[in-house]
């Protein structure tokens, strides 16, 4: 449980460093407390779709990993950005992405903050 809450605020942490750098991935809300809970919710949300949607795409397109030694690793990733944004308007939830290319570059600071802060975090394996 413990690594599942340390893993939610990584990735809330990261949404929110891609928020503030990328202009067109958007967080709106009326005051600091509904955005913050709106926030955390998307985290959430990122994360279940990064737990059940993510493995079965990499594995759809496991060859396409292999022919690009990776870096279609870049595109999945802002596939399920793209996805959660669609998610989060389907929930009513005040978070866009605006573009594939927004996605991608939302994606690539996402992995990099969030691999950043799951080094500085305790991982719950006490």
């Amino acid at each position: 449980m413990k690594n599942f809450l340390v893993k939610t605020i990584a990735n809330a942490g990261a949404l929110a460093v891609a928020i503030w750098l990328v202009q067109d991935i958007t967080l709106t809300g009326d005051d600091t407390a509904k955005k913050t809970v709106t926030l955390i919710i998307v985290a959430l949300l990122f994360g279940l779709v990064n737990f059940f949607v993510k493995p079965i795409v990499k594995l759809l397109t496991l060859p396409l990993f292999i022919l690009t030694l990776g870096l279609i690793t870049l595109v999945v990733n802002a596939l399920m950005l793209l996805l959660t944004s669609w998610l989060a308007d389907v929930l009513d939830l005040n978070f866009h992405v605006e573009g594939f290319w927004t996605a991608v570059l939302g994606g690539l600071i996402i992995s990099i903050v969030s691999w950043a802060l799951n080094v500085v975090l305790p991982d719950g394996k006490d």
